[in-house]
């Protein structure tokens, strides 16, 4: 393992655990006297919907030779994730939670889609950083391996991120 690997395995680890504890710390902080940002989940949703077309773009390009294309679109890809990430927070910082009204079976797929959308949120994180590393350094082969586990995992983050929007925005106030 080369130096530079180890110093972005030490930043990955740290990111992987940090993002998730500070989200759910913040999650419980209230900023008094804020107007509640209640216009941000439809543009936070919108990004989850461009993070998956930009995730399934750079497949594309990537398997029609363009790995420079691939390469840009992936950058974008987790910019959009953090935007996504900021705002989100922010959202929560400033308003209360939305409860989903569904009854009966439709409760239920809600609760499933939601939850393992943030059980894999949180593990996307490591996949993903690890994988942009590979690619960084010019260990392509392995970053191919991983890259068959991340796409998948953070496309499906993306687009449920969306479906749960979709699914619980006419509950919210």
């Amino acid at each position: 393992m080369s130096t530079d690997e180890k110093k972005y395995k030490k930043f990955i680890t740290i990111v992987s655990i940090v993002i998730p504890i500070a989200v759910a710390a913040l999650f419980g902080i209230r900023i008094p006297n804020v107007e509640p940002l209640s216009f941000l989940p439809p543009i936070y949703a919108s990004i989850n919907g461009l993070t998956a077309v930009l995730l399934v773009a750079s497949v594309i390009s990537i398997k029609n030779g363009k790995r420079k294309l691939h390469e840009q679109l992936n950058t974008t890809a987790i910019v959009c994730s953090a935007l996504f990430l900021v705002m989100y927070v922010a959202y929560h910082m400033t308003s209360d939670s939305t409860k989903f009204g569904g009854e009966g079976i439709i409760k239920y797929v809600y609760l499933f889609i939601l939850i393992t959308h943030i059980l894999l949120s949180i593990v996307i994180i490591p996949f993903v950083l690890i994988t942009f590393m590979r690619a960084r350094l010019g260990n392509f082969p392995e970053h191919k391996k991983i890259a068959k586990i991340t796409f998948p995992l953070w496309l499906y983050v993306a687009v449920t991120g969306v479906v749960v929007y979709l699914m619980i925005s006419p509950y919210y106030a």
